[in-house]
């Protein structure tokens, strides 16, 4: 049947793709080896899904990497995760930069070691200017934090006269979220076999198509990203209508 790639409807690629990336300690237990070399090979399926993501003209891809949660692991993993963060953003900013990528952050970054924050700010300056994909890292987040810090926001605008309560609506709540700048998801992938959204983008995935694969993340390629596309091109999107009411 040949690659999905060539299966794929290029007037239907989905202009934003969310990926929870999971399974890097299944994948190194697996092969007997550290939780950290997991997270390490775990690197590479990044490298390759920004490549396909970008070659076939998806315009945002959010990547799950850490959670408010995972700041609850042995502190040797979440320090070797900072450090690992670091090289990888040192290591691909010149790759980056070459496919024409651009990088965002959410999540409550005051709470990652000022020399990750200090690498991923030069690393957002330097790929300012490209045009191409925009990867977004989601890191330190979870969308409790993320809704909880709008809520307190508008609160705060609203004593100082910046918002009436009257005017709060679904556009304005927007503003205030992590991802104001972006559009909402078409489709959410996740992967090693679970199948909950675990504290990601809740309020934005409102009609995102989800896709579950079993396949550990370090094992993910572009192959794989390719036939999550084509899987959700075969699906209906109805938005709460009618499938006549879309045929009219």
């Amino acid at each position: 049947m040949g690659s999905f790639r060539d299966r794929l409807n290029r007037n239907n690629i989905p202009k934003h793709v969310a990926i929870i990336m999971d399974g890097n300690g299944r994948w190194a237990k697996k092969q007997g080896i550290s939780r950290i070399f997991g997270h390490e090979k775990g690197v590479e399926s990044v490298r390759i899904t920004v490549e396909a993501a970008g070659q076939i003209g998806i315009k945002f891809l959010t990547l799950y990497a850490f959670s408010t949660e995972n700041w609850e692991r042995p502190k040797y993993e979440v320090d070797a995760l900072m450090t690992l963060l670091v090289q990888t953003v040192e290591a691909e900013t010149e790759s980056l930069m070459k496919n024409n990528v651009s990088l965002g952050v959410i999540g409550d970054i005051s709470k990652m070691p000022k020399k990750v924050r200090k690498k991923l700010n030069n690393c957002i300056d330097m790929l300012g200017s490209n045009t191409g994909l925009r990867l977004i890292l989601a890191l330190s987040y979870s969308s409790h934090w993320e809704i909880l810090e709008a809520v307190k926001n508008i609160v705060q605008d609203s004593k100082d006269g910046k918002v009436i309560p009257e005017d709060i609506n679904e556009k304005l709540f927007r503003k205030y979220l992590a991802t104001a700048d972006y559009p909402d998801p078409e489709l959410l992938i996740r992967t090693s076999g679970e199948q909950r959204i675990s504290n990601f983008l809740l309020w934005q995935i409102v009609y995102t198509e989800l896709y579950f694969t079993n396949k550990l993340w370090p094992d993910f390629g572009e192959e794989d990203l390719y036939e999550a596309i084509y899987n959700y091109q075969n699906r209906e999107r109805r938005f709460g209508k009618i499938s006549e009411q879309l045929n009219s």
